[in-house]
Formats: structure tokens, C-alpha cells, sequence
């Protein structure tokens, strides 16, 4: 019951084939987590001998919340380790398998985020970063620029292959890319941009455009994180450093340029500008603080 995949069509129950239904809606990074989310579910619930899909309530759904948190992951943990099962419930009941969704009102933990503490680099950090990259490897530049200034995800970045940027669109170099949730995009190359992809590119007309600069092999997420890693101690970046924090100068600085929350919006590639929004508030939330004005108001104090 614990596992998903394999099994044989003919010999699936209902809750498999929900799941996989479920699970073909996606592929890559989101296919494999979601996966592990269904089977941390399914094997619960062969524990506590219940069916995965059929008469499921939201007490169970809730006492499975109950167990996650017990079993030590974080509010945050919990909140994502339950993307899979309510996607699960939510398609099965649309597809009819089952009368009602349990998982629709079950209770999760609160998060609380202080945006304030949310930091990208500044303008001053950003080119530095992206400056120090290029004198460590090509593999490193391009990798800098595409996270800081076309703001792409670890996963896209690493994904990245020469032929995917070869085209232009009405007088634009551009780079087609397949994002989040498998939606395509496609962004403009400016041509400082250009110009250190091509310096990784050198010679070569196809596949991987960055690589392990010792192997010569393809990088994954992990190897972008450690790039970063390595670029940030060299550009002596005061805080820790993630292909996030990359990705989040790359939108706070369009703001600080003058980008329109609209036009951000495009940049990041979010589907809702209230997330973008969030990028806005934290670059702004302790410049903008209440406390500066009333400070001002009671001068002297």
C-alpha cells in the first residue's frame, strides 16, 4: 500500500489510481516530491488500517497533521508536506471518486513570516556577486547572471541548455525556459547577460549549458547551491547565500530600479502579484517603518 509506483495497472485499487492521476499531472522535482508526500500518506494510513482515499474524513486528515508535527518536521514542514495530499483530494473529488473533499477545511499550522528578515543583496552586493562569479569560472558567471539577473529559479538554471537561448523575437535575444509547475516562459537576454553565457558556452552547439567545472558534466540543484556558496564567501557576502536569495535581489532591485509591480510581476514569473508583493514589503518594511515617522513626530525623545 506504502508504495505507489510500481504496480500493475490491472491490479490497482481506487487510492493508487487516484494517485496516480494525480501524480501525472506533474513532472521533474515537483513529480518526485509530491510522490514521497502521497507514500508518507499511504503509509500512514496502512498503519492506522485505513483506506488512502475512500471514507476519509477530516479527522483523519487532522490527526495525520497531528502526526507530522509529532514526528518532529516544522509548522512550515507540515504545510508543505501537505501540497500533495490535499492536490490529491481536492482531483479525486473532481474526477468523482469520491462525494466530498476531506481535506478541504482541515486545520494546518499557522505560519508567521517576519518579512522584514527576509533579505536579498542590495544593489552594491549583487554586482559584486555577479563581478566575483566571472573570476572564478565561466560555469560560475553564467550561473550568477542568470539567478541575479533574469531571477531563475536553482532548478531552471541548472536546466538551462545552449539551445534554449539561439532564438530572437522581435529584435530580442530570448531564452525559453519551463518553470514552476511545468509552465513555459520566455524572457529577454539583455547583452551583458548574453555575454557570459556565451563566454560558457565557448565552442559547443547543444546540451547542458552549465557545467561541473572539473567533471564537465551537467549541474543539478545541489551543485547550484554549492556554486553560490562558493561565489558568496569569494565576494565575502556577510550572510548565508542561497540561489534564492539570488533570485530575490534579482526582483527586490527591479523595485529599487524603478519596475512597475506589474512588469516585477513578468520578471518573477509569479502567477499572483500579491506574492510579488511580498518581495516589495521586505526591501521596504524597516525603510518605511511607522517607527521612523513617529520618531520624527516626537523629535527629541
Amino acid at each position: 500500500m506504502n508504495t505507489l509506483l510500481p504496480f500493475q495497472p490491472d491490479a490497482m485499487t481506487p487510492a493508487q489510481l487516484a494517485a496516480v492521476s494525480y501524480l501525472d499531472r506533474y513532472s521533474g522535482h515537483t513529480h518526485t516530491l509530491y510522490s514521497s508526500q502521497l507514500r508518507r500518506w499511504f503509509a500512514w494510513c496502512e498503519t492506522n488500517r485505513l483506506d488512502p482515499l475512500i471514507r476519509i474524513q477530516r479527522a483523519h486528515i487532522d490527526l495525520y497533521i497531528r502526526h507530522l508535527g509529532q514526528a518532529g518536521l516544522m509548522a512550515s514542514s507540515v504545510v508543505t508536506s501537505m501540497h500533495a495530499v490535499r492536490g490529491y483530494f481536492r482531483y479525486a473529488h473532481i474526477d468523482g471518486l469520491i462525494v466530498a473533499d476531506p481535506a478541504v477545511d482541515a486545520r494546518l499550522p499557522k505560519l508567521y513570516r517576519d518579512e522584514s528578515r527576509i533579505q536579498g543583496l542590495d544593489r552594491l552586493e549583487l554586482i559584486r556577486f555577479l563581478q566575483v562569479a566571472q573570476t572564478l569560472t565561466v560555469h560560475h558567471g553564467a550561473l550568477a547572471f542568470l539567478l541575479g539577473i533574469n531571477a531563475l529559479r536553482a532548478s531552471e538554471a541548472a536546466a538551462v541548455r545552449i539551445e534554449d537561448y539561439v532564438e530572437t523575437l522581435r529584435g530580442h535575444r530570448v531564452i525559453h525556459l519551463v518553470g514552476k509547475g511545468d509552465k513555459p516562459a520566455t524572457m529577454p537576454i539583455t547583452f551583458p547577460v548574453l555575454r557570459v553565457l556565451e563566454a560558457c558556452r565557448v565552442d559547443r552547439t547543444e546540451g547542458r549549458l552549465i557545467l561541473r567545472p572539473v567533471s564537465g558534466n551537467p549541474i543539478d540543484r545541489r551543485d547550484v547551491y554549492r556554486m553560490v556558496a562558493r561565489i558568496a564567501k569569494a565576494a565575502a557576502i556577510p550572510r548565508h547565500t542561497s540561489p534564492h536569495s539570488l533570485r530575490h535581489a534579482a526582483i527586490g532591485n527591479a523595485f529599487d530600479a524603478g519596475v512597475p509591480l506589474r512588469d516585477a510581476q513578468i520578471l518573477a514569473r509569479h502567477s499572483d502579484p500579491r506574492t510579488t508583493e511580498h518581495y516589495d514589503r521586505a526591501r521596504g518594511n524597516l525603510d518605511r517603518h511607522g517607527v521612523h515617522f513617529l520618531t520624527a513626530y516626537v523629535a527629541g525623545v
